[in-house]
């Protein structure tokens, strides 16, 4: 399986949204698009929705924690919404639930953010 990518900006926010695989086959397709979308300097905050993501490993992890790093650094904030059961696993053996907030939804994802 692949992976379709779709992205919108609201307002100051770069909504991410993930369809298929996340894993080292796309993960650098993924990276690189989201950093162009960066470097633009219109967004600061980051939202990955993961509703249709079916599988993710090691190498989607690492993409999205190098995203987190750059969102951080321009003082913006990142967070994931709609994550499926067994993606939900992978984040939470992983840790990164203590530095990434979930949402049940986008428009929880989106609140949160205008609320900083």
């Amino acid at each position: 399986m692949s992976l379709h990518l779709e992205m919108e900006v609201e307002r100051s926010t770069l909504i991410v949204r993930l369809d298929g695989e996340l894993d080292h086959h796309t993960s650098e397709m993924v990276r690189e698009k989201i950093e162009a979308e960066l470097d633009k300097g219109i967004v600061k905050n980051l939202i990955f929705n993961l509703e249709q993501l079916s599988f993710m490993d090691s190498s989607g992890l690492g993409m999205m924690l190098g995203r987190y790093k750059r969102v951080v650094q321009q003082n913006g904030k990142m967070s994931i919404c709609c994550l499926q059961a067994n993606v939900y696993k992978i984040f939470e053996l992983s840790g990164m639930f203590k530095i990434l907030p979930v949402y049940d939804n986008e428009s929880e994802a989106i609140k949160s953010l205008e609320v900083a």
